[in-house]
């Protein structure tokens, strides 16, 4: 069905469109709460990506109040009647590392040894950052300089997304119903789908925001956000004893009560944790974040109940202490949706089969807008996009998997048309 001119131009379109959309500066940023989206620069790649859907011809063609953009593929002959679906991937990129001025570089032919950053000579990507390096001997390879993240999450997603419809007009007799297409802001700090339109949404959507070739993740952390607030007593350093209570010095020493071996650095698979996301204050107000996440709401439960009864303890042991924990729930495990509608997994396990790649099941240590669609009766199942090492200036990904994840599409396309 998928022929070597197919291939061609899909490889030419979708790394083209990566190359231009990440030197777009999308970075989001968590501190702003109120507004979406959270920062101006997003709109740049969301009105390309508008003006780019309206040249290809896709219908219904919107970009929303809030940077949502919108955009349909009618259903060809081959795929009138068909289920429709929807693709996504989001526009902005992590503000764990620099996202300005991002110059990608291609190394043509990798062979396998150590490779450093024009930017930063100190930097290094070595198979034992990236294992997966020799994978791809003898592949084509883009990072960035050294200095920036690539933004290949999500970038290569909507890279992948926009190809594979740029595909479907160049080549009409390619099989396939109705596809809808949304590409978000803000999922990098958890509000990709705050002001979503639901109702446009099909039943069934996927997010393209995975990693190596082949992942298909169909279940996501449990996962929860603590704020806490201590405040202590202050007093002149030279009169305190038996007076003061330091805030700072306090809330340090609730974080080492902490259970050490329940921390991102010592937790992988399926064990869960709780991850000191910042501290700030002084010696009379403080504040900390965390995250708590596993695959089990039960196990998270407990952790909170320890962090709970946790300030309790230092508030007794310290009269006149006040500890404030404030829990928020920010997004459930999507497994148990998803699980109960299994063909929509099998067909993107088909599509991955299609283009010669064993799929890689697994969980998400962490979450997609997939996991928040999910909960509003969305079953969202997470594809690959093809990087690897996302939030870091090492983050890399080879040009093979952008073509391949691209490709993926065409055959899911198919694979619903049939159905």
């Amino acid at each position: 069905m998928i022929n070597d001119q197919m291939r061609q131009f899909m490889m030419e379109k979708v790394r083209d469109n990566f190359l231009r959309y990440v030197q777009v500066y999308t970075t989001s940023d968590p501190d702003e709460e109120e507004k979406t989206p959270s920062t101006e620069r997003q709109w740049d790649l969301a009105r390309m990506l508008e003006k780019e859907l309206r040249e290809l011809g896709l219908e219904h063609v919107r970009l929303s109040e809030h940077c949502y953009v919108y955009a349909t593929l009618p259903a060809n002959d081959a795929g009138k009647g068909a289920e429709p679906f929807c693709l996504l991937a989001h526009v902005d990129s992590s503000p764990d590392q620099p996202g300005d001025n991002v110059k990608p570089r291609r190394i043509e032919n990798y062979d396998g040894s150590v490779i450093t950053f024009p930017d930063d000579p100190d930097l290094k990507l070595t198979e034992e950052d990236s294992p997966e390096l020799k994978e791809f001997i003898g592949d084509t390879i883009i990072t960035a300089s050294g200095k920036t993240l690539l933004s290949a999450d999500d970038k290569a997603g909507v890279a992948e997304v926009m190809a594979a419809m740029a595909t479907f007009r160049k080549f009409p007799e390619l099989p396939h119903g109705e596809i809808r297409v949304c590409f978000t802001p803000d999922e990098e700090i958890g509000r990709g789908t705050v002001k979503i339109d639901e109702d446009w949404l099909p039943k069934f959507c996927y997010t393209f925001d995975g990693g190596y070739p082949g992942e298909l993740e169909d279940e996501n952390f449990d996962a929860w956000g603590v704020d806490l607030k201590v405040k202590g007593i202050g007093v002149h350093p030279g009169y305190a004893k038996d007076k003061m209570i330091n805030a700072a010095a306090t809330l340090s020493r609730f974080i080492a009560a902490l259970p050490e071996w329940e921390t991102p650095e010592h937790t992988e698979k399926r064990e869960g944790f709780i991850h000191v996301v910042n501290v700030k204050g002084d010696f009379e107000n403080a504040s900390s974040s965390f995250i708590v996440r596993d695959f089990e709401e039960e196990n998270n439960q407990k952790r909170l109940e320890f962090i709970k009864e946790l300030a309790k303890l230092f508030e007794k042991r310290h009269p006149g202490l006040e500890i404030e924990v404030e829990v928020k729930h920010q997004y459930q495990n999507m497994a148990a949706i998803v699980r109960k509608t299994p063909e929509i997994v099998e067909l993107a396990d088909r599509a991955i089969r299609e283009v010669g790649i064993t799929p890689v099941r697994k969980s998400i240590r962490g979450g997609t807008d997939g996991a928040r669609l999910t909960q509003l009766g969305h079953p969202t199942p997470n594809v690959f996009a093809g990087g690897l090492l996302f939030h870091s200036r090492k983050e890399w990904i080879a040009e093979s998997s952008l073509r391949k994840a691209t490709e993926v599409i065409l055959h899911l396309a198919r694979l619903w048309a049939e159905k």
